[in-house]
This record gives structure tokens, sequence and C-alpha cells, in this order.
């Protein structure tokens, strides 16, 4: 995805995949709401990450921001921020936990969840995410309890995880994310300038309107390249499409925490819509989730077209986590 203010052409190199961050908070004493915190006040602590808000959609239950460089959601305890390209999303959680205590109260730390895959130029990235071993330092010097994780082959294409080892998010939650890469150049087109005139002209000639109905979309088209979509569901629920549609390093991410007992369908549809040579899911479900035992469809599971290379099933604090790799071509 390009950024709002880049005026490369689509022939150059831009790092798709993102650094994705979730936290829950609460508070010892009476505590506030996240949606209260000021836009101006999100946008002094998105300095720190290198990043611009582009625009802005919210219902009853969650604010959702289009950036420069991917997405930000904020409902009344939890905060996700999703960035690509060479930010710098962890100078920003040490002024996240300082902003939040001081506009809301809310002064503890429920849960924790930093992931992201294996960058395609690691050595482009500052010194804090070239390698994730700094990654984790840093966040430990942050969190106790830290909890590490890679799954996937690490000389090869591979998935990171941080969390904290706690059990305190008694709610349902759930999120399916699809990490795509080598995407069919046809698709990739619709998502430039020269073939779309704008977000909503980029939604409509790719079929992402069509994903959910009822959906409220605020997208954005980049220049000359790329595309960044928010969807919004009742109840607390997100989509989030992102697209890197330069040929040598396309890539595009699809995200939302929508519940489904398989996410099977999902899948088909997202598939089918991108076409991806390379793909890595994951699917985590807590306890009281409906989607806790999604996993077990995901055991045997058969794409038409592609080669299940990886799939690994991880059981901890009381998360469920399924991480699958699949290619439509062997590994070179």
């Amino acid at each position: 995805m390009a950024s709002a203010s880049s005026s490369s052409p689509c022939s150059m190199f831009f790092e798709g995949t993102e650094k994705l961050l979730e936290v829950w908070f609460s508070a010892s004493e009476d505590g506030g709401d996240l949606r209260s915190i000021s836009r101006d006040d999100w946008e002094t602590l998105l300095k720190n990450v290198r990043v611009d808000i582009i625009s802005c959609s919210n219902d009853d239950d969650m604010d959702a921001y289009v950036l420069s460089e991917s997405s930000m959601f904020v409902t009344k305890r939890r905060f996700i921020l999703k960035t690509c390209g060479t930010t710098t999303l962890l100078l920003a959680v040490k002024p996240l936990l300082k902003l939040v205590k001081e506009k809301c109260n809310l002064d503890c730390v429920d849960d924790v969840f930093y992931s992201r895959k294996k960058f395609a130029r690691p050595e482009k990235q500052h010194e804090i995410h070239q390698r994730f071993e700094a990654e984790v330092k840093h966040l430990d010097e942050l969190f106790e309890n830290g909890a590490a994780y890679t799954l996937g082959r690490i000389n090869k294409d591979c998935w990171y995880l941080y969390t904290i080892d706690d059990e305190k998010i008694s709610e349902p939650d759930q999120t399916f994310e699809l990490l795509m890469w080598d995407m069919n150049p046809d698709k990739m087109m619709i998502f430039t300038r020269e073939v779309s005139l704008d977000g909503p002209d980029a939604s409509k000639r790719s079929g992402i309107d069509k994903l959910f109905p009822d959906m409220l979309i605020d997208d954005y088209l980049f220049e000359p390249c790329g595309y960044s979509m928010n969807g919004l569901l009742p109840g607390g629920l997100y989509i989030t499409i992102h697209v890197t549609p330069e040929p040598q390093c396309s890539y595009v991410s699809f995200e939302t925490n929508v519940s489904q007992e398989s996410y099977n369908e999902m899948l088909s549809k997202v598939l089918k819509l991108f076409q991806p040579g390379k793909f890595l899911m994951t699917v985590f479900a807590n306890k009281e989730s409906s989607a806790r035992n999604a996993h077990k469809d995901l055991e045997d599971n058969h794409i038409p077209g592609y080669t299940r290379l990886d799939h690994q099933f991880c059981k901890f604090k009381n998360y469920n986590l399924t991480y699958t790799y699949f290619s439509s071509r062997p590994i070179i």
C-alpha cells in the first residue's frame, strides 16, 4: 500500500507486511472510555509511528480510522493499530499507556497481542523492528509475563506473535487474518489510479463492497496505487483490507473479528477476490467465542489450486490459535 504522501511509481518496493498491535485496557478503580480520547491526541500519538489519519468512521461501538499506512480501531477498552511500510509502531506503545491512563484512568493492561509476518526487506525497517528479538526485548520492558512465539519455517516465510500470559478477557473474542502475497496482477491493477477513480470505485470493481452487505465502508485509493479499507458491522465488529499492488512486492491483508463456527466460506470468498499465489492464515478464538472450535474445520482443509505447506495449532491462556500456510506453487 503506497503512502498518501508517496510520489513513487508503482514499480518501487513497498513493505506491505503490517505490524499489528492489540491492547485491552481496564481500570483498577472507575475508568473511562477510550473513545473519549480526541482525534488531536490520537494524531499526536501516531507521530511516534510516522503515520497520519486520513479519515474516520464510527458506529455505536467503534471508531475506525484509515491511516496513511493502514488502520486503527478504538472501542471502549480495546485499541488496535495496524501499520505497514517502515512505520515505527512499537515506539507508540509506551506513550499509548501514558495517554490512556491520563485521559481515561484505564491503568490496567488486561491483554496484549503484537504480531507480524516476516518482512520481505527487514533491513529497511527502523532498528527496533529489524529483528523480532529486538521487538520482544522492547515489549518485555513494558509488560510482565511476556510470551513470544514463532510459527512456520524460520528460514522461509513465518509469523511472529508476542502476548502476555494472563487470562483477563472474559468476553467473546476472535480474529481471522489472511496475509497474501504473489498476487494476481490483473486483480492488483484494480487498486491503481490507472484503473480506478477512487476508493469506492476500487471497492466496487474488486467486489469488496459485496463481502458483507450491511457493512459501513470507509475506503481510500492512494496515488499512484495502493488501497485501504475499514468496514464496520453492528456489535463492535470490523473488517479491514490493505492492498500493496506493486508487481515486485504485491501483498494483501484481510482481517476481521466477525465470529464464525467455520471460516471456510469467508476464506473462499477472499481468495476468489484476490487470487494470491501464497497466503498465511491465522485464527484466534477464546473460550467464550462461538469460533472457538473453528480450528477443527481447518485441520484437513483442502483448497483447490493450493498446497498446504504448514499447519500448527496452539493452545495458550484461554485462546486457541491456528496457523496455516498455503502456496499455489512449491517453495524454492
